[in-house]
């Protein structure tokens, strides 16, 4: 890992207590009284449940209860009009179809839930699940895509043109090529789940997997018609997120209703199969990137049409074809999304939402065209590349993606590399070379932060931020470091729980620029009150302009009399104060619109193909981070290193599989979904640009969690067409899709 950045690369602030068990999540917390929640799913896709017989199970030692849609308890939020979401308004246009969990007999995915199991241990839960009996009405269940793709809608914000909408078709070198996405499942360590307890009749308090404990009490004051401020949400540590706890599950309002119900508290964590139908997922979707370009390298026209599955109860949409309109220089380019909806429980934003997507389109579809002209792929991007942003107009607020190809060219030993595919080889490997970029829009959105300064020295930082595993503390505590000099010892970071000031959801790479600025901002309300007791008090500083003032070390000093100082400590000792404490709630200024904000990264790989049987090896990966100064360098290299191991997962062994006869997946388990293990996985070097945006925050950070992934599939396949002249449209490139031999 190269690190230039100025701050230095410290520990995780709470790595010693996750691997030595102190950390708690969600279902570590033993309630007395604590009773468990196991679903029953259906084994249907799409039909009716004529019969449902619990007898058995009611019967079944420890049991308090078993709900069907015969007895679920009412959630008073949901009296929402037909077509209406599980957890929200109804979306427009209107699904053909309603789901509210156990709200009746009608099937509409495989695995919904058709009775949840209540016991006194979840041994018994367990037991008494699979005593229930069920008999369907079945229908054919509609889960292929390509099958039902004329009955396509299409979603707000579908379609996008400037310029002709056809003008590839004129130009002297043309391409024209369909890609696709299988499902992905996120697949974290940690299974899904909430423990919910009523600690009076209007007094909830739940620990949830949840990327927004704010968001999830929102959601549960909608649902159950209550005071927000009357519901406490704990999310203190989370086993890996990757989207799914960006929305409240209709299982998990459930599990609150039927606590209220039994009055006592219910866990819930559903089983590997059900993280395959009850959280979300990447959805399939297939492109057709159309492109064309003159003979020196321009690019004329891009057209990107994506067509993507979604449920037929609810739309969700992501940007799939968002990367195409901005990221090159083109004077005409076209995009089009549409949605199919089909049999199945609804996707959810996933591991670089959408852009990851359509960057393996467009980034190969880029590669493709660039040996269509003889040329090298760097050399073809960098004759498109654009100061500014062709979508909006505007110019970005910093973008130093030269820079990044050029280092990571070099890392990779990209001089090595031929032009012609299948040029190098090692024994029965052939060796290719590839690259791909990524970007994802850099946010900052409003939040929320708490610092206390005590006499002793001590710093305690505060918000409700849920840290789903990048190493969000961390960066909080680096960016109170900086401001106010506290060693890192003695600052602590308290966050995950709605009693702390509110926070947004962990997702979109958008926390440290969002929460980190209100945090560097209550730091620096400390500070200026510091200084102002300085220059007030009797002592070396009285006197002094504050604007004169520097604090290092826990003194404050005149920044160029250093000999004249004095200590924090027993400067509040004499002004009488035991600590200082100070909020900010900030959100990001007007001035924001005037730019585009992106963060960008350029992803290379060298892979190995064995001749003999297809199989593909990553054997060395370099990724180059353009994201604004990095703020925490040791957490920030383990993003890139996680989005690259996920990302070689995307590019060669990820894939659920549905038998379209029954429309059940037939690998939702860990060992026929294959995600990436340290066989599969080299060393990945690691670069900063590290240069800080001027406009986004005060650190000048900006988002890397999402681009740590974004573009690195298209690396992938990439370097395969590189050593073989396979192209691969499809992920996962399998080795029997390498040795079809057609290009």
């Amino acid at each position: 890992m190269k690190n230039e950045t100025k701050n230095p690369a410290i520990d995780r602030i709470d790595g010693r207590m996750k691997v030595t068990g102190g950390a708690k999540y969600f279902a570590d917390f033993d309630l007395p009284d604590l009773a468990y929640c196991v679903i029953v799913g259906s084994e249907i896709a799409r039909g009716t449940l004529t019969n449902i017989d619990t007898k058995k199970a009611l019967s079944a030692p420890g049991v308090l209860g078993v709900f069907t849609h015969l007895n679920m308890p009412p959630i008073p939020g949901w009296d929402a009009p037909a077509g209406g979401q599980a957890d929200g308004p109804p979306p427009k246009p209107a699904t053909e179809e309603t789901y509210r969990i156990l709200s009746g007999p009608k099937i509409l995915f495989d695995g919904q839930p058709i009775a949840l199991v209540v016991a006194n241990t979840y041994e018994r839960a367990t037991y008494a699940a699979s005593l229930v009996n069920a008999k369907y009405s079945k229908q054919t269940a509609r889960t292929s895509l390509e099958k039902h793709i004329d009955k396509q809608v299409t979603p707000k914000g579908g379609d996008y043109s400037r310029g002709k909408a056809y003008a590839y078709q004129s130009a002297p070198v043309k391409l024209e090529a369909d890609y696709k996405i299988p499902i992905e499942v996120h697949n974290p360590m940690e299974l899904h789940g909430i423990t919910a307890h009523w600690t009076g009749d209007k007094q909830l308090m739940i620990y949830a997997k949840t990327q927004g404990v704010n968001a999830t009490q929102q959601a549960m004051a909608q649902a159950f018609k209550i005071d927000p401020k009357n519901i406490r949400v704990h999310t203190e540590f989370m086993g890996g997120g990757f989207g799914m706890g960006l929305r409240t599950w209709p299982q998990e309002t459930a599990v609150v209703a039927i606590a209220k119900k039994i009055g006592r508290p219910v866990k819930l964590v559903i089983n590997r199969s059900q993280m395959f139908t009850m959280v979300g997922h990447r959805p399939y979707t297939v492109q057709t990137i159309q492109m064309g370009a003159d003979n020196h390298g321009r690019l004329v026209a891009i057209n990107h049409a994506a067509t993507a599955e979604t449920a037929s109860y609810e739309d969700f949409t992501e940007a799939t074809v968002n990367m195409t309109r901005f990221m090159y220089e083109c004077p005409n380019v076209s995009t089009r999304y549409r949605l199919v909806r089909l049999d199945r429980s609804v996707p959810i934003w996933m591991r670089g939402p959408g852009e990851a997507t359509g960057a393996f389109a467009l980034e190969s579809a880029m590669d493709e065209m660039a040996h269509k002209l003889s040329m090298d792929p760097i050399e073809f991007r960098l004759r498109n590349y654009t100061e500014t942003d062709p979508e909006h107009n505007l110019p970005y607020s910093s973008k130093h993606l030269k820079e990044a190809y050029e280092r990571g060219a070099d890392a990779i030993g990209w001089k090595d590399r031929k032009n012609e595919p299948g040029s190098l080889k090692e024994d029965n490997w052939l060796v290719g070379y590839g690259m791909s970029t990524g970007v994802f829009n850099a946010f900052r959105w409003e939040a929320s932060a708490r610092a206390i300064l005590h006499a002793d020295g001590s710093l305690v930082i505060q918000s409700a931020v849920t840290d789903i595993g990048p190493g969000t503390g961390t960066a909080l505590t680096m960016i109170a470091h900086n401001v106010l000099g506290v060693p890192f010892d003695r600052i602590k970071v308290e966050y995950g729980d709605t009693s702390h000031p509110k926070a947004p959801s962990q997702g979109g790479s958008a926390i440290v620029s969002a929460v980190g600025s209100a945090v560097f901002d209550a730091c620096t309300k400390i500070k200026n009150e510091l200084f102002e007791l300085a220059v007030k008090a009797n002592g070396p500083l009285a006197g002094a302009q504050t604007a004169d003032l520097v604090l290092t070390e826990g003194a404050i000093s005149i920044e160029k009399g250093l000999d004249k100082k004095v200590a924090v400590g027993k400067l509040m000792e004499s002004s009488q104060l035991s600590k200082i404490e100070k909020d900010a709630d900030l959100k990001g200024s007007p001035d924001l619109q005037k730019y585009s904000m992106y963060s960008f990264s350029v992803h290379f790989v060298k892979v190995k193909v064995n001749s003999l049987t297809g199989a593909v090896r990553v054997t060395k990966a370099v990724s180059v981070a353009d994201s604004g100064r990095i703020i925490s360098p040791k957490t920030a290299a383990s993003q890139m290193i996680g989005g690259v191991t996920g990302g070689i997962g995307m590019a060669l062994t990820e894939e659920a599989v549905i038998d379209h006869r029954f429309g059940r997946f037939i690998n939702n388990n860990l060992a026929d979904y294959h995600v990436a293990v340290h066989a599969d996985v080299p060393a990945i070097e690691t670069i900063f640009i590290d240069k800080p945006d001027p406009v986004i925050n005060p650190m000048g950070a900006k988002g890397m969690g999402e681009i740590a992934l974004i573009g690195f599939a298209g690396a992938v396949a990439n370097a395969v067409f590189n050593a073989t002249g396979q192209r691969i449209r499809e992920l996962p490139i399998t080795p029997d899709k390498v040795m079809q031999r057609e290009v």
